[in-house]
C-alpha cells in the first residue's frame, strides 16, 4: 500500500472567500515504512495573506513573490499522489483548497478524490479518543511524538509529524528524520493504539506463512483433548471447533 501524508498552508481559512494555497508538503509511506521521498513547494498566491494565517505559519507574501503559481506545479503534484491514499488531518480543509485550486485552472474539472483515496486522521482520532482533544499537537502528546521543534506550522514539517502520529495511531512504529539538518527521531508505540485500529491497516500488512501441523503434532493434540475430556467430562474446544472426520 502506498500512502501520501499531505498538509497545506494557506492565505486564510476559507477557500470560498478566495483564499489560496501557499505551501504544499507531502511525504510517502509504502507498506507502513517512510521511503524518504517527498513533494514540497511554496506558491505565489497573488493575493494578501490574512494576519491570522500569518501568525500560524509565519509565511509572508514578500517571501513568496518569486515562487511558482499552482498551475506550474499541479502536474508534478498529481503525479506524486496518483493512485496513492492521501492521509490528511482535517481533510475537508486541505481537499477543499486543493479542489478550489484545480477548479481555477479551468478546462477539464479535476478533483483530488478522483486520483486517490483520502483518510482523515482527525476523524480517525475522534473515533479512537472520543471526547478528547485531537489536534495534531494533542496527538503528538498522547503518542509521545516529539514536536518541540514546531514553533510555527509548516506544510512539510506537519506532514512529517503527522506521518509519525498516523503510524502510531494505527499500531505501527516509525523513526523519522525531519528536514532541519539534524537527526530528530520520533517514534510511535504500538501498545498505545486500541486493537480495533489495526483493522484499518490489515490489508497493507504482509501475510505470514502458513505452517501445517505434522502428523506427530496432530496425534499429540488429539491425545491432549482426550485427557481433558477424561478429566473434566467435556471439552469446550471440541464443541466449538469439532475435529475433522
Amino acid at each position: 500500500m502506498r500512502q501520501i501524508v499531505l498538509d497545506t498552508e494557506t492565505t486564510g481559512l476559507e477557500w470560498s472567500q478566495g483564499h489560496r494555497i501557499i505551501e504544499i508538503g507531502c511525504v510517502e509511506i509504502e507498506h507502513r515504512r517512510l521511503t524518504g521521498r517527498h513533494f514540497h513547494c511554496y506558491l505565489n498566491p497573488d493575493r494578501d495573506i490574512d494576519e491570522g494565517a500569518l501568525a500560524v505559519h509565519g509565511i509572508t507574501l514578500e517571501s513568496l513573490r518569486e515562487q511558482p503559481r499552482f498551475a506550474e506545479v499541479v502536474e508534478e503534484l498529481l503525479a506524486f499522489v496518483q493512485d496513492g491514499e492521501l492521509v490528511i488531518h482535517n481533510a475537508d480543509f486541505d481537499i477543499g483548497f486543493l479542489n478550489y485550486e484545480l477548479g481555477l485552472l479551468g478546462g477539464e474539472r479535476r478533483r483530488m478524490e478522483h486520483c486517490c483515496r483520502v483518510v482523515d486522521t482527525l476523524h480517525l482520532a475522534r473515533r479512537l479518543h472520543p471526547g478528547q482533544r485531537n489536534s495534531l499537537d494533542a496527538l503528538c502528546k498522547r503518542y509521545e511524538i516529539d514536536n518541540s521543534h514546531r514553533d510555527l506550522h509548516g506544510a512539510l514539517l506537519d506532514a512529517q509529524i503527522l506521518a509519525s502520529v498516523y503510524l502510531a495511531m494505527t499500531g505501527g512504529q516509525v523513526a523519522l528524520l525531519l528536514d532541519r539538518g539534524d537527526a530528530g527521531a520520533v517514534a510511535g508505540d504500538a501498545s498505545q493504539a486500541p486493537a480495533h485500529a489495526h483493522r484499518q491497516v490489515a490489508a497493507s500488512m504482509p501475510r505470514p506463512p502458513v505452517r501445517r501441523a505434522s502428523a506427530a503434532e496432530l496425534a499429540a493434540h488429539h491425545e491432549r483433548l482426550e485427557a481433558v475430556t477424561a478429566a473434566a467430562g467435556e471439552c469446550l474446544w471440541r464443541q466449538t471447533r469439532p475435529e475433522p472426520a
